[in-house]
This record gives structure tokens, sequence and C-alpha cells, in this order.
């Protein structure tokens, strides 16, 4: 298996834009519907008893659970903001086994809780571990720079160089300075970049106009890349879900 179908996705905690509906029913369905191998997703809820007790169809397992129930067998959740009434956080679904994963608290402050989930990735057939990374930055640029220099120092670390690496979430980067403080220093490549000159446009998904999403690979060939658009994705999140398509080099 040298072929690759990955997802990233702020899911909005399953609700649409501006709160106005639960949709995690709806976006399980369409998520599904993309046939991809590995999805990253950013504000998952891990519990929320408000809103278990609010709604007849909140769902009763984990949201990263539910959605990834029946279609990826492995899954991994960093939980990251903890309140009175539940959690939420990252999480990356996975149809390989997933050998280890942790989650890296990044926080710059208590009031916005961030991680780095970082999961090590079985596809049959590969010599190497897979490394995903999945990320949500911080809204602020001066915690977002700490946040980015946290991540090259973990990559430096704990990732060899040879293996192959994807490093995909919402970054919060409208002035683009995740490709000179993380993709250049560690020869990162943005999947939109390599295919159509720039990263997409998935802020706000009803009308993209900022490219808050990326996806940076290294040791793997692009094939495609895509930006899901349109009524349909605008009615269940704030953000485009993106998919691109790898091969092993």
């Amino acid at each position: 298996m040298q072929t690759l179908r990955v997802a990233t996705y702020n899911i909005h905690k399953g609700f649409s834009f501006l709160n106005q509906r639960l949709v995690i029913h709806e976006l399980r369905e369409n998520l599904r519907a993309l046939g991809t191998d590995l999805v990253f997703l950013q504000e998952v809820h891990g519990a929320n008893d408000r809103h278990a007790a609010r709604f007849e169809n909140w769902p009763a397992a984990p949201q990263y659970e539910f959605l990834a129930d029946t279609v990826w067998s492995e899954y991994a959740y960093g939980r990251n903001a903890v309140y009175d009434e539940g959690h939420h956080g990252n999480a990356i679904l996975s149809r390989f086994p997933i050998a280890r994963w942790d989650n890296e608290d990044v926080s710059s402050h208590g009031y916005e809780r961030r991680g780095l989930l970082h999961c090590e990735i079985r596809p049959p057939g590969w010599p190497e571990a897979l490394h995903c990374v999945c990320v949500h930055l911080g809204l602020w640029g001066r915690h977002r720079g700490q946040q980015i220099e946290k991540l090259r120092r973990r990559i430096e670390r704990l990732v060899p160089p040879t293996a192959p690496l994807v490093v995909a979430g919402d970054f919060n980067d409208w002035r683009y300075r995740v490709t000179h403080q993380l993709a250049h220093p560690l020869n990162l490549h943005e999947v939109f970049e390599l295919m159509k000159g720039r990263p997409a446009r998935s802020f706000p998904a009803a009308l993209p106009v900022m490219s808050l999403d990326r996806i940076y690979v290294r040791g793997l060939r692009v094939e495609d890349a895509h930006a899901h658009h349109g009524r349909v994705w605008a009615r269940i999140s704030d953000h485009a879900v993106l998919t691109t398509t790898l091969t092993l080099l």
C-alpha cells in the first residue's frame, strides 16, 4: 500500500456556523464519503454534559469515536481545553494501526488551550512509521510563534529525517508565517502550494477568503489536493475540509 488519502477538518465542535444546529450526524456521513485513510480533526468534543442534556440526538460516544465508528478502526484524541461540563481538543482517525501517540501541551496562557497530537502510524508495507501531527494553533501571532517553535523542536527531536511526515490542521496563520518559521527549516511542503501555487482558502466555509487550514508533508509525493466548498459543506462547519492524495517516495 503506497497511496494515502488524507483530510484535515476543523469541525466546529459538531455545530453549524454560528452554532445554530447540531450537525455531527450530517458531518459523519459527509466525512465518510471522502474515502480518506487518515483524518486530522480540530475542535472535537470528548465530552460535554450540557450539550448531552440539551440535544436528544447528542452521540453517547465521544465525537471522535462516533465519527470513526466502522470506518476508521483506530483513533487518538488529545484533550486540550477542559471545563466544568466537558472537554475538547484534536483527534486523528486512522484506517491503519496507531503504534503510539502523545499530546504535547503548547498552551501560551490559560484562556486558550492548545496541543500537538502526534501519532506514529503503520500503513501496511511501509518501511518506516508515518508520523502525523495534528495542530490547532492560537489566535494571537506571538502565541502562534511560540507554538510553531515548539512544533519545530518536537519534529527535530522525535521524527527521523527519513520518516514520512504529515503536519495538518488549523494554523490560524493568515500572514503565512508558518512557511518561514516551520516549513523551510524542516523541508516541509504544503500540498496546495505544490499543486496550485498557494494554500487553499478555507475560512469562512460559506465564502472562503482566508487560508487557515494547511497540510504540510515531507517524504511523500503529492498527487492531488482539493478544498471542498459548496452549500453542503458550508452547512456543517465554518471551515472547509481539505483533502490530498499522497504516495510514498
